[in-house]
């Protein structure tokens, strides 16, 4: 069986294909270190110490906590470490940190609000259907009245509202874990310590919600698992893939590395798939305006007849016949056309009228959602579809 985590159906769901290129083919790549997870690293170890502090009785003053977050910082931080956000550097940061720990520590002194359990606590757990979790934790705790704690700390610079808090998948599936390790857990109050806002998200969970959870986690593996053995991982282009590490080896951007790569226009301009790009693109142009230009000789052309009681109009080299017909309109009002529908069935005209709606069966036929014996009678064949759309990158011209 396997072992999953929050982190790796995540990545499952944010884009399949990254899930492939991490866990099933396990792609090395240098990843560069950025300054907020690495600030947020040095927290989170500096507030690890002070709860071992705590448990063997040494000083926990605030000095003592910022000392060895300093001391921390400068043995671990390198130039190499990335800092996007203009106008800031790593002094910047190491001083928010700080004041996130000493803005902790004046809230939460003198730590007496739970008993500690375990610090980075790591443990697995079996899922209903015998695959493996992985637990982590940053503070577990408890008190007499047989309430325990599953704390996180987030330097994110954005508050967790009410809402986010009590559809966290994460901490609530470690509630699951800590209900069967301790018995006589009366409560799992699951907190995140908002370290930028000196504030916490609490939240907690029903036995219904927790049993809803497992079984969406034990869906969500079968779907990873199907993809797995099929070997069916689309990309899902989204927002994340401005921060994708992979970019070089997906198709959907490995050719835009390739491009930036380039240092001159000129040899950016000779690169063929460019070539190919700005040619169809300009072809698909002109057709639109081609279109329009039609569409717009039609009305002419019929406005035309109208005004000389004409039915074929005469040019240079051909004639353009302009012949008037009836058509049927259908019912727009969804209520209406329903009404339409069962009136066809009901008049036994059904069969005779509708057709094969090729999108829905294409979809359920490729998705393997139809009847067997049909699927025998369908082949499937790969094509290609192509769509054009503004790079975001460049101005639109």
């Amino acid at each position: 069986m396997t072992t999953y985590s929050h982190s790796r159906v995540s990545t499952y769901e944010n884009c399949p294909y990254q899930y492939k290129l991490h866990y099933i083919d396990k792609v090395e790549i240098e990843t560069p270190t950025t300054i907020e997870p690495f600030m947020g690293d040095m927290v989170h170890q500096s507030l690890e110490d002070l709860y071992k502090r705590k448990k063997f009785k040494q000083r926990i003053s605030k000095e003592t906590l910022i000392k060895f977050y300093r001391d921390l910082w400068d043995k671990e931080y390198s130039e190499d470490i990335r800092i996007v956000k203009d106008g800031l550097d790593a002094k910047n940061y190491k001083k928010m940190g700080e004041k996130f720990l000493s803005d902790y520590y004046d809230r939460m002194k003198p730590f007496e609000q739970m008993t500690i359990l375990g610090l980075e606590t790591q443990d697995r757990m079996t899922l209903p259907d015998g695959n493996q979790w992985h637990v982590r934790i940053d503070k577990l705790g408890c008190d007499d009245k047989g309430n325990y704690y599953v704390c996180d700390y987030k330097t994110n610079s954005r508050m967790k509202d009410q809402e986010e808090a009590d559809s966290d998948r994460q901490l609530a599936m470690y509630s699951i874990w800590v209900k069967d390790k301790f018995k006589d857990a009366k409560s799992v109050k699951l907190i995140w310590h908002m370290l930028a806002f000196n504030k916490d998200a609490i939240s907690e969970r029903t036995e219904k919600q927790l049993k809803e959870l497992q079984e969406e986690i034990v869906n969500l593996i079968k779907e990873i698992e199907k993809a797995t053995k099929e070997n069916n991982f689309p990309r899902k282009q989204s927002a994340l893939c401005d921060y994708c590490v992979y970019k070089e080896q997906c198709p959907s951007f490995k050719h835009e590395v390739e491009l930036d790569k380039i240092e001159s226009v000129e040899k950016f301009k000779e690169n063929e798939g460019v070539i190919f790009v700005d040619e169809f693109s300009e072809i698909k142009k002109k057709l639109t305006e081609l279109k329009e230009k039609e569409d717009e000789f039609k009305e002419k052309l019929i406005q035309y007849a109208k005004q000389f009681g004409l039915d074929i109009i005469y040019g240079s080299n051909k004639k353009c016949s302009v012949k008037e017909f009836e058509k049927i309109v259908l019912p727009e009002d969804e209520k209406e056309k329903i009404k339409f529908v069962q009136l066809l069935k009901d008049k036994g005209l059904w069969e005779e009228f509708s057709m094969i709606c090729y999108p829905k069966l294409n979809s359920k036929a490729i998705k393997g959602e139809i009847d067997k014996d049909l699927k025998k009678m369908i082949d499937i064949e790969k094509d290609f579809r192509l769509s054009l759309s503004q790079r975001k990158d460049v101005e639109e011209e």
